[in-house]
């Protein structure tokens, strides 16, 4: 075998476009009923595509990372599969400063697919150090990498001789009602080693049976994550146990300082499933306000909108309100700032221009209403009365038809996961407050106003004084407190009428 000639050495998905070529040079096709014409060749997917740098550590930065501790190794993060023989101290290289190479040793891992390089000797300090991966690094079929990959970084003045520790977790320990599918995320104090975090040293259980998962590591955040692999995710009411091993076999950190104690924390299912990680609002995302066919109007002298303000109606149908080039029909008793640009229709000033914006704002905000919609509903935890309730992130949907926050306030609890989604589903309407009784929704342990969204079926109305967050879509409408009020009101989202107008008067509306 070992005489055969040298095409038998090629990758066996080279072998029928070889002899089909063979044959074509022939002058023959006798073997196109069994070769298929030599366009019909198609290589493994993937096979043509030349790998690439993902990530690296330190990070590729502009300004350059600094302070990199002098016993870092440097890391290097590949899209594809590669040959561990061609990932060499030749092939991948470090210089400091200039063209002074460093010795080091070369290693790769083929689970995460990151090659490593370990200096022999610490690092000068406060030096520009340059890494070089070139082409002669190839993938297992034998491509190389499409151009040489070089990223620089600064040297601290120390070594790094300092465990890691981690800072924060999301959920938090002793989370209750985390949605079914819910990623599971640890935060480091310092950028880590990736080849030590996986399904080893990251592990979740359920009452002591290790749960199937995938884990990552984001160099540029300093976060794992855990997702479960089910795709069904976690069992609804299961309390699992949340692991980070430390010592010689469980994290570390770059320099190869080890977690010195186990970080261990629980989290229970509920019986929610995820809700979508993001809602895409497209072009309606850069709106405060906006008010469908039918316009928007301001009454009172206290309003202003921190974004743009729009409706596909003419701009005659926008009144009580300016921003820095125009001024929409206010009296002295009804002015309204708006920091960003009002878009409406003819007559001037609107302009087809401003039409084309405001239209292309209104069909994003239907995409995002017929989204939200289409979600699978959720529970109804308080019989379409949402005050004095704490809701983990998911979908609630109004058993009756409507959703009200009247009997004392909301808080929407992220369980420190910054990430976390709530979708609110009416199918009529939705009320915040009384009229002689404003009503709060509080956002804690790291909420954010731009992940909470509410589908309301016909018209929302949030009472004077009233502090709300969200974007809240409407096709009726949505009305902000009452003509004549004094109190401001505030929205911490978005106002937006598919169809009808949004009316507020001494309102602060915050796009997020």
């Amino acid at each position: 075998m070992k005489h055969l000639p040298r095409f038998f050495k090629l990758p066996l998905w080279a072998l029928p476009a070889l002899l089909t070529a063979f044959v074509a040079g022939c002058g023959g096709s006798n073997l196109d009923p069994i070769l298929g014409s030599p366009g019909a060749i198609v290589a493994p997917s993937g096979a043509g595509l030349a790998p690439t740098i993902t990530a690296t550590s330190p990070v590729a930065a502009t300004p350059v990372v600094s302070g990199v501790a002098t016993n870092s190794r440097v890391r290097a993060t590949f899209s594809k599969p590669m040959a561990p023989a061609t990932l060499t101290p030749t092939s991948f290289s470090l210089a400091c400063p200039g063209g002074t190479l460093v010795a080091a040793a070369v290693s790769y891992d083929a689970a995460t697919q990151i090659a490593t390089l370990t200096p022999a000797f610490p690092l000068p300090i406060n030096t520009l150090c340059v890494a070089t991966v070139t082409t002669a690094a190839q993938d297992t079929l034998g491509l190389p990498l499409a151009s040489n990959f070089i990223w620089s970084f600064m040297t601290g003045a120390t070594a790094d001789t300092t465990p890691p520790t981690v800072t924060s977790v999301s959920p938090l320990d002793g989370a209750i009602n985390i949605c079914l599918s819910e990623t599971l995320r640890a935060t480091f104090s310092e950028p880590m080693d990736a080849t030590t975090i996986n399904t080893s040293t990251f592990t979740v259980t359920d009452n002591g049976t290790p749960v199937t998962g995938t884990v990552t590591y984001d160099a540029l955040t300093r976060v794992a994550s855990f997702a479960p692999a089910s795709a069904s995710g976690f069992v609804a009411g299961k309390q699992y146990v949340v692991t980070l091993k430390a010592g010689s076999t469980g994290v570390k950190d770059d320099a190869g300082n080890a977690l010195v104690t186990a970080k261990v924390w629980s989290v229970t299912a509920g019986t929610q499933a995820c809700s979508a990680s993001t809602v895409n609002l497209g072009a309606a995302a850069a709106y405060g306000a906006f008010g469908g066919g039918a316009g928007v109007t301001n009454q009172g002298i206290s309003t202003v909108v921190n974004g743009n303000l729009g409706t596909t109606a003419a701009c005659t149908l926008v009144t009580g309100f300016h921003d820095a080039a125009n001024v929409y029909t206010e009296t002295p008793l009804n002015i309204g700032l708006v920091n960003g640009s009002i878009n409406c229709g003819p007559p001037a000033p609107g302009t087809v221009a401003t039409l084309a914006l405001a239209t292309q704002a209104h069909d994003d905000a239907l995409a995002a209403w017929n989204t939200l919609a289409a979600l699978p509903g959720g529970t109804d935890p308080g019989a379409g009365e949402l005050g004095g309730l704490v809701l983990a992130p998911g979908v609630y949907k109004a058993a009756g038809g409507t959703f009200k926050i009247t009997t004392g306030g909301l808080t929407l609890d992220a369980q420190g996961n910054a990430n976390a989604v709530w979708v609110f589903q009416t199918a009529a309407a939705m009320t915040i407050g009384l009229p002689a009784t404003p009503r709060s929704v509080l956002l804690v342990n790291g909420a954010q106003a731009k992940n909470v969204f509410w589908q309301v079926g016909s018209a929302a109305r949030i009472e004077n004084g009233s502090t709300m967050v969200g974007t809240i879509i409407a096709p009726a409408g949505v009305t902000i407190s009452t003509s004549g009020q004094s109190a401001l009101t505030t929205l911490t989202g978005r106002a937006i009428g598919l169809t009808a107008s949004v009316t507020m008067v001494n309102t602060i509306v915050v796009a997020p």
